[in-house]
């Protein structure tokens, strides 16, 4: 089977209909015998299997409640095993009960989900259970209103499953719901910007708290009309930005954790439809473009097993990239892309014709600490970094802080900081005491986000200081950075890794740079100030998030106890070839001089 929707165009509601039947009808053989737990893979997460298979089976349901709402009949033969599979999971005599839950439990995570299909589609998805099971399937999940979450999205899923209770006419707990509102809020920073945790920015502004709020304007904005209307409100402030992070071909910017989420990217738009949420500068013909050309592009892509399943990893199965949370059904999250299938198909979302969305060059996003630029013909966008710091998941540093962030090259996570093969430090000033294990930037102390340039401050060691400034000047940039040191170091400077021929080798190292020319683009660096020699640099298979092998264009230097300044210019295109290397722009190579 392999990948099961390759060949879906994905245009119209028939389309989409059609490739979320496709994407579930895999599970089907894998469901147990009570139908209630998903076993789709041997790899482990901080959970326990039995956990790991209840929410295998949740995760499809983003899409069957969607497709219940919108009356799409090819969904009830799916449904009938899912039906089943609720009644089994929430029946404490039975032997696939999905069980008592705890504080911070897993499972208080897949209970949104089944508050979405209460709320959506009361009659299909509630009311159809048999009336033991009604009330089975209530108290299992008014478990979440007597324990606690962390202080960050996942206070939605509770307001979800209290709302799915008001729809049913059941107690809820209007107490606790206020003090998630009132939560929520002090997570919201204005403009349509969210944060998560503490500090952290990134796709959980979209595809979690705009998506469930997006979820809750469309259900209850009868019942809750000014809250609905300022979730509602709040979307079209971030629509237009989060434009920005998509190129022309739909590729979204892979940045930040939970990125095995994969087309969970133009879940946001799936919202926003669902709302009618539709704006000037995101109609929503620009809604269903984004939609459904992220998905498209995830669909040509080698993402599945041999069977059809989706597999942990971003553009082919890599467990090296994932958090602790990922388990073998994790990836499944995705369907929230499907909500928009809760739209019949004479809604003007359908009905619209896909137009690219309108983005300027340069954008700055000063709530995400980024700044965003994209090529002239919109092939490739790049968001410069600063500032952001992630909170306790793997590969913050190479998640969250590296220079820049590329919808062509990707990033790398590092399977060691000891040698530069193993760091494999793309986007990154790594520095070393010993010349073997090396540091990259994480926490920055200050930085500044300006409509030109990035900056930030940071201390790999203590003793030492780097200030950083990036210019971005099309599909180049500059680094800028200003060291202070109390003793000696080595540096080392990487560009973009960009994936490698099997043969082939067009790749040069001079004593003033680096650059790798494939058929599909180029990648270089070039030392403008302070270094002393370019390498082309092999990182360890499957480091990057895009590509199973990648070569590393990347400069070196020797650094003395005291103050030094590094001035380099990166490259990396697919579509200006090494015409654009070999014509650097003026203002590029004369930066080392204004410094």
């Amino acid at each position: 089977m392999g990948n099961p929707v390759s060949k879906n165009p994905l245009r119209t509601r028939a389309d989409m209909e059609r490739a979320a039947v496709q994407l579930i009808e895999p599970l089907i053989p894998l469901l147990s015998e009570g139908r209630a737990r998903l076993k789709l893979g041997d790899t482990g997460a901080v959970y326990s299997d039995d956990i790991a298979q209840m929410e295998a089976f949740a995760r499809p349901l983003w899409a069957i409640v969607p497709m219940l709402a919108g009356g799409c009949k090819v969904v009830e033969p799916i449904w009938a095993y899912w039906r089943e599979g609720i009644i089994s999971g929430t029946d404490p005599q039975h032997p696939e009960y999905w069980g008592e839950v705890e504080d911070y439990d897993q499972r208080l995570v897949e209970m949104a989900v089944f508050g979405m299909g209460m709320a959506l589609a009361p009659q299909a998805f509630f009311f159809s259970l048999p009336e033991y099971a009604q009330k089975n399937l209530y108290t299992w999940l008014n478990q979440i209103n007597v324990h606690d979450m962390p202080k960050n999205n996942w206070t939605f899923f509770r307001v979800l499953v209290n709302m799915g209770f008001m729809v049913c006419g059941l107690p809820h707990d209007a107490e606790r719901l206020e003090k998630d509102f009132a939560m929520i809020e002090e997570h919201y920073e204005g403009d349509g910007w969210y944060f998560d945790y503490f500090n952290q920015r990134e796709y959980y502004t979209m595809w979690a708290f705009h998506f469930y709020g997006l979820v809750y304007a469309k259900v209850m904005g009868e019942r809750d009309p000014e809250r609905s209307a300022a979730y509602v409100e709040r979307a079209k402030l971030a629509a237009p930005d989060f434009a920005c992070w998509f190129d022309k071909s739909c590729e979204a910017l892979p940045y930040g954790r939970s990125l095995t989420y994969r087309f969970a990217q133009s879940a946001f738009y799936a919202g926003q439809a669902l709302a009618e949420a539709e704006c000037e500068s995101v109609p929503y013909g620009v809604m269903k473009h984004l939609l459904l050309g992220n998905m498209r592009k995830w669909f040509s892509l080698p993402i599945f097993t041999r069977d059809g399943v989706l597999t942990i990893g971003y553009h082919y199965p890599n467990l090296h990239m994932a958090e602790g949370y990922n388990a073998p059904g994790s990836p499944y999250w995705a369907m929230k892309s499907f909500a928009a299938l809760a739209l019949p198909e004479d809604h003007p979302f359908w009905l619209a014709e896909e137009e690219e969305a309108v983005t300027p060059v340069t954008s700055m996003q000063p709530h995400m600490r980024m700044l965003f630029t994209r090529s002239e013909d919109g092939s490739h966008v790049m968001s410069f970094a600063a500032g952001n710091r992630a909170h306790e998941h793997s590969h913050d540093e190479a998640k969250y802080e590296k220079f820049v962030y590329s919808t062509q090259f990707g990033f790398a996570v590092c399977k060691a900081q000891k040698l530069l093969k193993d760091g494999a430090f793309d986007s990154m000033l790594a520095l070393s005491e010993d010349g073997d294990t090396f540091h990259p930037r994480y926490g920055c102390e200050n930085y500044e986000i300006l409509p030109d340039r990035v900056r930030s401050e940071w201390k790999p060691f203590a003793g030492v200081t780097v200030r950083t400034e990036i210019i971005p000047m099309g599909e180049w940039h500059v680094r800028v950075h200003r060291i202070t040191t109390d003793r000696d170091l080595y540096a080392a400077e990487g560009g973009y890794a960009i994936a490698r021929a099997a043969m082939e080798k067009g790749d040069i190292a001079e004593a003033d740079r680096a650059v790798v020319f494939e058929p599909w683009g180029v990648s270089g660096i070039v030392a403008l100030r302070g270094y002393e020699q370019g390498e082309i640099v092999m990182p360890e298979p499957n480091t990057n998030l895009m590509a199973p092998r990648t070569l590393l264009p990347t400069l070196r230097a020797r650094l003395t106890p005291g103050e030094h300044v590094l001035v380099c210019a990166v490259l990396g295109t697919v579509t200006g070839g090494k015409a654009l290397w070999e014509n650097m722009p003026t203002e590029v190579k004369q930066y080392a001089e204004l410094v």
